[in-house]
């Protein structure tokens, strides 16, 4: 069965490499601002380029916080992007600047301690071992372009709940990669720039929706 994922369009840009991608990883992807569109979908992609404080704006504005949640409280997979990503946390600081973050997780998004900026290139990622993301690709390397990230993981999971899938990297210092937590997925990195990694990265992705 072909899953249906949304690419979220709110006005961030530079998105139909994510449609294209999607679709090599077999999906029928759709780019669309349509709430109900979204809200229906198998997966929904949240991409995000630029500063923090804009994307969460352009979100808000467009009322994708209140889709992204909507989802998350049905189980609907939401996958965050670079940005897409950064916003799921409770802040962002960004040039001095203290930006609340969508708080789906606790924490802030901060600069990276690195002798050059923004972070542009290719590293290999560390997969926790319950990844599904990184099932087959543990030892591949994924395209990052990004100046912040989030330097901690600070959601304490109380059992029976499952563990998030923490995927860690370093650049200057350790950072968080990606996550996998229930129905919310993100990666800092671009799969759709990723080459043949990135595309089976989303593969994995879109075979795990329900």
């Amino acid at each position: 069965m072909t899953r249906s994922v949304v690419v979220y369009d709110y006005g961030s840009g530079n998105v139909h490499s994510a449609v294209k991608a999607l679709a090599a990883a077999g999906a029928d992807a759709t780019l669309t601002g349509d709430r109900t569109a979204a809200l229906e979908a198998d997966g929904l992609l949240v991409p995000g380029v630029g500063a923090f404080a804009a994307v969460r704006a352009a979100l808000r504005e467009q009322g994708g916080d209140e889709v992204i949640e909507r989802r998350l409280a049905g189980g609907r997979p939401v996958l965050g992007v670079c940005v897409g990503m950064q916003v799921l946390f409770a802040h962002g600081v960004e040039r001095g600047q203290d930006v609340e973050g969508l708080g789906e997780w606790p924490g802030a998004v901060t600069e990276l301690n690195a002798p050059v900026l923004p972070h542009m290139g290719w590293n290999t990622v560390t997969p926790d071992e319950g990844s599904v993301l990184f099932r087959g690709i543990e030892e591949e390397r994924f395209y990052f372009v990004h100046s912040y990230a989030a330097q901690k993981w600070e959601l304490d999971v109380i059992p029976p709940f499952p563990q998030p899938a923490l995927t860690w990297t370093t650049y200057g210092e350790p950072f968080l990669a990606a996550v996998e937590n229930g129905p919310l997925s993100a990666t800092q990195f671009h799969p759709e720039k990723s080459g043949e990694a990135g595309i089976r990265l989303l593969r994995n992705w879109v075979e795990s929706l329900p």
